[in-house]
């Protein structure tokens, strides 16, 4: 089966069980600072356990090699602060926009092509020359367990190859704590006519695990995908130079295909605009933030959470402390600071 055909068929999943579960990584950042809500941070964080020991294991068998995301730090500080404020102007994160397309949201389509086309244009477009103001990667010679992928030695950092020690102690650990966290909580409760919070996160999980098998090279992303979609479909405007369409270019893809295949079934597909013009702006603007932000960091909030953290990444690590940052931060900015000012 050719990877493309593959991917999709990820996607198309992904896509089902994104709409089905209402998972968005937007919602359950902001969630836990300002609705003490945390449904869905313990649907990501069953997804991201799963990956942790899923992506190990296959590892360990020899099946994929460890990829994590260069650790940039600046970029990675200045990138996730930036793609978390773009979150919440676009009303939902990389992933969120995406299967709400097959939902019927116009103003997730605009968001979409925004966060498109920026992070394109800063992964090897016109800001490109922006990546230069970060920095380089700091990277280690240590490989423990031979199970990452190296680039003439280089490995990128992760707790693991840090510290140089068993790759399974830290996703071990890792684990008791994320698994301490699930069982020990409470749960805030939801009525939810799809995938609850258990099942939404195992499903992530193993949709991660099997991307990673599929695609080989990483698991699951968001960003990237958009940027091959939008350069395949316009033949990166020189019709000389054709781009292929690509594994994580038909996830995308997929996504919203399975969105709009599950919102029909479920009778939630609808064909929605804002009633608020300006709401357009907005969104636009929070692609362009979120664009930017994932284009610098090395990735999305898919891309660094959910794929990312099981690595145990430094640089997805730091990504996610700032996307929390950065969310949280525009949510008081925009709701919070007005609703102080009335009281």
């Amino acid at each position: 089966m050719s990877a493309i055909i593959q991917g999709l068929l990820v996607g198309i999943v992904f896509g089902v069980v994104l709409q089905r579960s209402r998972l968005c990584f937007n919602s359950a950042i902001r969630d836990v600072k300002f609705s003490h809500d945390n449904y869905l941070m313990k649907m990501a964080l069953v997804g991201i356990l799963i990956e942790t020991i899923g992506f190990q294991a296959a590892a360990q068998f020899g099946w994929i090699k460890l990829s994590p995301i260069a650790f940039i730090p600046a970029a990675q500080i200045v990138g996730g602060f930036f793609f978390g404020m773009g979150m919440v102007l676009a009303g939902g994160c990389a992933s969120g926009i995406t299967y709400r397309i097959g939902e019927g949201y116009v103003t997730a389509l605009v968001a979409a092509v925004f966060f498109g086309v920026t992070a394109a244009a800063v992964r090897g477009g016109a800001l490109s020359f922006v990546n230069k103001w970060f920095g380089t990667a700091i990277t280690t010679t240590n490989n423990p367990g031979g199970v990452y992928s190296a680039n003439n030695g280089a490995v990128n950092l992760t707790i693991a190859s840090w510290l140089n020690i068993n790759p399974w102690i830290i996703a071990i650990i890792s684990a008791v704590i994320l698994l301490a966290v699930i069982l020990f909580t409470k749960t805030t409760e939801r009525k939810v006519s799809g995938l609850n919070w258990v099942w939404g996160g195992v499903a992530v999980g193993v949709i991660g695990i099997i991307g990673y098998l599929s695609q080989k090279t990483y698991a699951l992303g968001i960003t990237g995908g958009w940027i091959n979609l939008l350069r395949a479909t316009t033949g990166s405007l020189d019709p000389t130079k054709p781009v292929p369409y690509n594994w994580i270019g038909m996830l995308v893809f997929g996504i919203i295909i399975g969105s709009f295949i599950a919102a029909l079934l479920s009778k939630e597909f609808k064909l929605r605009l804002p009633k608020d013009p300006k709401t357009f702006a907005k969104v636009a603007l929070g692609g362009i933030f979120m664009g930017f932000g994932a284009g610098v960091a090395g990735g999305c909030n898919i891309g660094h959470i959910l794929s990312g953290l099981p690595h145990l990444a430094i640089s997805s690590i730091v990504a996610t402390i700032f996307f929390v940052l950065g969310n949280w931060f525009m949510y008081w900015w925009l709701f919070e600071r007005q609703r102080s000012k009335r009281s």
